[in-house]
C-alpha cells in the first residue's frame, strides 16, 4: 500500500470518530442549557445532576455497543462495522435535536433512548477505530498514528465547544435556553451522513483480510475473559485512569470553572474551548516521541505525573480568579494526559491477536469508561452537593496510581508487535 493510500484510509477511518465525539460531547457542552428543559426542578447543580445521570447511563449502553460492534468487526471487518458505526450515531443525534420538552417524564424519557442510541455507537466505534488504525499504520509510526486517533476524538469535542461559544455570540442566553440547544445535535446528523459516505470508499486492513482463523473462532467475546483474562483486566485498569484522567480535564473542567470557580458560562466555555484547542496537537507528538524512546516509558511518565499533579491543580483550578490562570492550570495535567491518549489505542490493541483484536480494545475499554469516565461528572457533582469537593481531586490521583501499576506489566509495544508480526506473516 503506498503512503498516500495509508494515509487517505487512516484519516477516513478517523472521520467518522471526529463525528462520534462531536455529537458525545455536544451533550455534555450544552447540558448547561439543556438541563433546565428537562430537569426545571431543583437549581443549578441538581439541574447539572440530571443531565449527568443521563450522561452517564449512555456510557452503560457503552459496552453492549463495544460487544457487538467488536464481534461484526472481528467478523465482518473493521471498515464494515466503522460505517454502521456512524449511522447508528447519526440518529441519536437526530433525535436529540428533535425531541420535545415539558411532556413531564416523557421528555428526558425519550433523552435517555438517544444517549442510548450514542452510547451503543460509540461503543462500537472506538473499538473498531482504535483497531483500524493500529493494524493501517506502519510499524515505525504506531505511536504517531494512535495519538492521531486522539486529534479527531479532541477535535469532535473542540467543534462541539466552538459551536457553543458561536452561539453564545450570535443568540441571546434565552434562546440558547429555548431552541438553541437543538442546533449541535442537527449539525452532528448532517456530518455523520457525510462520514458514512466517506468510509464506504476506505480499504479493509490487511491484518484482517489475511487472517487464517477459523470463523468460528472470529469475535468470541468469552475468549477474553478465559484465555486472555490479563490482558483484558489490564486494558480496564489502563482505561479507567486515563478515561477518568480525560473527562476529569476536558468535560467536568467547564462545570468546575462555573459551579466552584464562579466564572460565567461564555467565560468557562473559552477557557475549555482554548485547552483543547492547544490539547488537540500533543497526543500525536506525545505518540512520536514514543515511537523513539519507548512507549511504555512514556505511558509511566504520564499516569506518575497525572497522580502527583492531580490534588494541587484542580483545587487551584476550583478557586482560580481569571482566564488566564485557569487556562495554565487546565495545560499541565492536559499535557500529561497526552502520553496516554497518544498510545491508547495502540496498547490495547497489541495485546490481543487478530481474531479478537476488536472486541479486545472494545468491551474493556467500554467497561471501564461506563464505570469510571462515564461517571466522573455524576460523581465530581455529587460530592460539590455534599461538600466534598476535594475528595474527588484525591480520586482522580488514586486512579492515576492504578494506572501505573497496570502500566507495569506491559511490554513495550514499540519493540514487540504482534500486528507486525501479522504483517510478516502476510508478505
Amino acid at each position: 500500500m503506498t503512503p498516500a493510500r495509508r494515509l487517505k484510509n487512516i484519516l477516513g477511518g478517523s472521520a467518522g470518530n471526529f463525528v462520534e465525539w462531536f455529537d458525545w460531547f455536544a451533550y455534555s457542552a450544552f447540558a448547561i442549557y439543556f438541563s433546565r428543559a428537562f430537569f426545571p426542578a431543583g437549581d443549578q447543580t441538581a439541574q447539572l445532576l440530571g443531565a449527568a445521570a443521563i450522561f452517564a447511563v449512555g456510557f452503560i449502553a457503552r459496552p453492549l455497543g463495544a460487544l457487538l460492534f467488536g464481534r461484526y468487526a472481528d467478523r465482518a471487518g473493521r471498515r464494515t462495522a466503522l460505517t454502521l458505526s456512524v449511522a447508528m450515531m447519526c440518529g441519536g443525534s437526530l433525535m436529540i435535536a428533535l425531541i420535545p420538552t415539558g411532556l413531564g417524564v416523557l421528555s428526558p424519557a425519550l433523552l435517555l433512548v438517544a444517549r442510548l442510541l450514542q452510547g451503543l455507537s460509540v461503543g462500537g466505534e472506538y473499538g473498531a477505530s482504535a483497531t483500524y488504525i493500529s493494524e493501517m499504520a506502519e510499524r515505525t509510526q504506531r505511536g504517531f498514528w494512535s495519538g492521531f486517533l486522539y486529534v479527531t476524538l479532541t477535535g469532535g469535542q473542540l467543534a462541539a465547544l466552538l459551536l457553543l461559544v458561536l452561539l453564545q455570540r450570535v443568540l441571546t442566553e434565552q434562546q440558547l435556553y429555548e431552541w438553541g440547544w437543538r442546533i449541535p445535535f442537527a449539525v452532528g446528523a448532517a456530518l455523520a451522513v457525510i462520514v458514512w459516505w466517506i468510509r464506504r470508499g476506505i480499504h479493509e486492513t490487511r491484518s484482517f483480510t489475511h487472517a487464517s482463523v477459523p470463523e468460528e473462532e472470529r469475535g468470541q467475546a468469552w475468549a477474553l475473559f478465559t484465555r486472555y483474562p490479563q490482558e483484558t483486566l489490564t486494558v480496564m485498569a489502563l482505561t479507567a485512569a486515563g478515561g477518568l484522567g480525560f473527562y476529569t480535564y476536558t468535560a467536568y473542567m467547564q462545570k468546575l470553572l462555573i459551579n466552584s470557580a464562579g466564572f460565567s458560562k461564555p467565560v468557562a466555555s473559552q477557557v475549555v474551548t482554548l485547552l483543547l484547542a492547544t490539547f488537540m496537537f500533543l497526543p500525536p507528538l506525545a505518540g512520536w516521541l514514543a515511537d523513539r524512546v519507548g512507549h511504555r516509558r512514556t505511558l509511566l511518565a504520564s499516569y506518575a505525573g497525572l497522580a502527583l499533579v492531580s490534588v494541587p491543580i484542580l483545587s487551584a483550578i476550583s478557586t482560580a480568579t481569571s482566564a488566564v490562570a485557569a487556562y495554565f492550570l487546565g495545560l499541565v495535567p492536559l499535557v500529561l494526559l497526552s502520553g496516554y491518549c497518544g498510545l491508547s489505542a495502540i496498547f490495547k490493541a497489541e495485546l490481543y491477536p487478530v481474531h479478537v483484536r476488536a472486541l479486545g480494545v472494545a468491551v474493556p475499554y467500554a467497561i471501564a469508561q461506563a464505570i469510571f469516565g462515564g461517571n466522573a461528572e455524576t460523581a465530581a457533582l455529587f460530592l460539590k452537593q455534599i461538600g466534598h469537593e476535594a475528595a474527588y481531586f484525591w480520586l482522580v490521583a488514586g486512579m492515576m496510581i492504578v494506572g501505573m501499576i497496570a502500566t507495569f506489566r506491559l511490554r513495550d509495544t514499540r519493540d514487540h508487535s504482534l500486528i507486525h508480526q501479522e504483517h510478516e506473516k502476510a508478505g
